[in-house]
Formats: C-alpha cells, sequence, structure tokens
C-alpha cells in the first residue's frame, strides 16, 4: 500500500463517519456506564450511613460485660423499634428496659435456647456449607452440658465455644491491627466522648444528657453511650460520633452483625462499683481503650487485676468472672473508656459467619 497525503486524508475521512455513525451507540454506552456508577454509589453508601443498619434494641439493666450492658430500645430510630416500646419493656429514667424472652441478654441457658441454635445451625448448612463447622457444631449440640458444668472462673451465660485458648487477659498482639487503630484514635474519641457528655440532660427531671444510659450498681454510677448495642446500631448516638462510627467500620475484627457484639463509652464514677459477673461468650474479646483514667481504678478478670491507661488498651475474655471499680476521690474525676467486642483470635472466618448467622439480632 503506497502511503501519500490523499491517502491520509481518506483514512481521516473514513474514520471521523464512522465516529458519527456510532456517536449515538456510545452515548448510550457512557449513559449505562453512567448509572451504573451511581448505583454503585449509593449501595455504597446504604451500607454505610448509620440510619440504613438495623433497629430494634432491648436491654437488661442488670447485666452485661464492664462497659457494656444490654441495648437500648429507642423509638426514635428505624427498625422493630420505631413508634413503639417492645413487648415486655418498662420505662425507667427515660429508656426502656427488656425483659423480653428474645432478648438474648435476659434469658437463661436451656433445652428451649439449644434447640434454636441448633435449628439454626442446620438452616446456616443447608444454605451454605457444613464445611469448618465442626468446632461449632460440637458447642451447640453440647451446649447445655458446657455451660454447667464449666469452672466457676469461666462460665459465659449464653454459648461457649469448645477447643478455644482462653486467658483473662490478652496481648495486644492477638488483634494488633484494630489495637494500633483505636490508640491512634485516641485524640478523636476523646474529644467526641467530651462533646456527648457534656451536653445538657436530654429532659426535665434527668440527670444524663441525651443518648445515654444508667446501670445498675451497689455503690457509685456506671453509664454508657452506646453506638452499637447487641449487634443493632443506635443511629442517634452514631450520628452525634462520625468518627467513632468511622473507626468502627476500620476495625477488621469487630463483632458487627450478631448479639455478642457492642461499642460504647463507658463512664465509672468516683465510689463506683461494678459487681462480679461473666459475659455472654467466649467467642469474643471485650477491648478497652482508656480514655480518661485517674488513680484508684482497676479491672479484676479471673482475679487477676490489671490498671488502664490513658491513650493504651486492655484486652480481655470478658466470659471470665470480672469487676470493675474506681476507688478514687471526687476530685478526681470520672474513669472513661471506650469499649469495643472483636473476635477472638481464634475464631475461624468460617465459624465467624456462622455465629453471625445463627445469633442475627432478632433471630
Amino acid at each position: 500500500m503506497e502511503w501519500s497525503l490523499e491517502r491520509v486524508r481518506e483514512l481521516v475521512a473514513g474514520g471521523m463517519q464512522s465516529m458519527r455513525e456510532c456517536e449515538s451507540s456510545a452515548l448510550g454506552t457512557a449513559f449505562c456506564l453512567l448509572l451504573l456508577f451511581v448505583w454503585y454509589c449509593y449501595r455504597v453508601g446504604r451500607e454505610h450511613s448509620a440510619p440504613a443498619l438495623r433497629g430494634g434494641y432491648s436491654v437488661d439493666p442488670g447485666r452485661g460485660g464492664v462497659g457494656g450492658g444490654g441495648a437500648l430500645i429507642s423509638p426514635e430510630v428505624g427498625g422493630r423499634g420505631k413508634g413503639r416500646k417492645a413487648a415486655g419493656a418498662e420505662e425507667q429514667n427515660g429508656f426502656a428496659y427488656c425483659h423480653s424472652p428474645e432478648c438474648f441478654r435476659c434469658i437463661h441457658a436451656g433445652e428451649g435456647l439449644n434447640q434454636r441454635l441448633y435449628h439454626s445451625l442446620q438452616d446456616y448448612a443447608k444454605r451454605y456449607t457444613w464445611a469448618g463447622m465442626g468446632r461449632v457444631h460440637k458447642g451447640v449440640r453440647d451446649q447445655g452440658r458446657y455451660l454447667s458444668s464449666r469452672p466457676s472462673i469461666q462460665k459465659p451465660e449464653v454459648f461457649f465455644l469448645p477447643d478455644l485458648p482462653s486467658a483473662p487477659f490478652f496481648s495486644r498482639e492477638a488483634q494488633k491491627h484494630d489495637v494500633e487503630l483505636l490508640e491512634r484514635s485516641f485524640p478523636a474519641l476523646l474529644a467526641e466522648f467530651e462533646s456527648v457528655y457534656h451536653h445538657p440532660p436530654a429532659r426535665a427531671g434527668s440527670s444524663l444528657p441525651p443518648g445515654w444510659k444508667a446501670n445498675s450498681t451497689p455503690h457509685g454510677q456506671w453509664w454508657t453511650f452506646y453506638l452499637v448495642n447487641q449487634g443493632a446500631p443506635l443511629a442517634l448516638n452514631a450520628r452525634r460520633c462520625p468518627r467513632a462510627w468511622r473507626v468502627l467500620g476500620q476495625l477488621r475484627t469487630f463483632i458487627a452483625n450478631n448479639v455478642f457484639g457492642n461499642a460504647c463509652f463507658s463512664v465509672l464514677s468516683p465510689g463506683a462499683l461494678i459487681s462480679e459477673h461473666y459475659g455472654p461468650t467466649n467467642v469474643r474479646l471485650r477491648c478497652h481503650l482508656g480514655l480518661k483514667v485517674p488513680s484508684g481504678c482497676e479491672l479484676v478478670v479471673g482475679g487477676e487485676p490489671q490498671c488502664w491507661s490513658e491513650g493504651s488498651c486492655l484486652l480481655f475474655d470478658d466470659s471470665f468472672l470480672h469487676t470493675a471499680f474506681h476507688e478514687g476521690s471526687a476530685e478526681d474525676g470520672p474513669r472513661v473508656v471506650f469499649m469495643v467486642d472483636l473476635w477472638h483470635p481464634n475464631v475461624a472466618a468460617a465459624e465467624r459467619q456462622a455465629l453471625d448467622y445463627i445469633f442475627t439480632p432478632g433471630r
């Protein structure tokens, strides 16, 4: 083929004609791609926005881990709790406390619960797979025996997964990424705590700012401000703490999808004592990030005492018998921690997925 200026002009003209013919098709393709991009952004936004997360919360004021407890019923948040109180709930201090048999923190282990867990596990296996479910199956099948035969130092109230390494306290290396992320976020979390803690009371006659809950203690005061409670996000509280909410979204092992997952600010006043108690399960590690730690504050897990430190995390297994106290004076101010529940490092990914399914809030 001979190349000449005339030949180049013919090729250019032919190319432009082809482009004109394909112009409408190209515009249609571009429009479809734009619609797909908008749809993708919409889905991502829904998954990461607090209001779209589950509603319908419940609480048991007398139970729960150190810095944690039951779940709140918030009529202002969407879901099953919207516009009404949950069955069996009573008003106290502006919040509805749950006594419903559907609440995992309110029921005692028994044959009824064991059967529900086993049916849920069978349903999960039919939908997905039995692969990697040996330990979960063993735990669900023999749950009554495990809970009744556990030594008094470690007695989870709801679910025990067998063959997990156990100790009252764990090294920060057990969940290194999440511990380091929380500690880097210390200034932001402290600032958001100050913002919600010093807000004026929600209503006349209440001593608590909006979103806070008073917990039962034999001495002193213990308050909590939940972002996630029993796997159910509190959208109003989450909106008031956007940086803390982002931190939760960046944690790799936060229990976000089942009833064993909680995240909150926890405050102990001087003179406060939290009674000895057990957490609901051994599949999680409770993480406390110290925000304000005056002298005279201590956490005792399985008989082992530890002190919090500002800007540092403590990891412990709250299925062990544990308590916390603040023996400082009024001048010292409160002890404040940011509490999150993380997966036990020896619970495999397949087991986590199955446990999320079995212990989905409201199941």
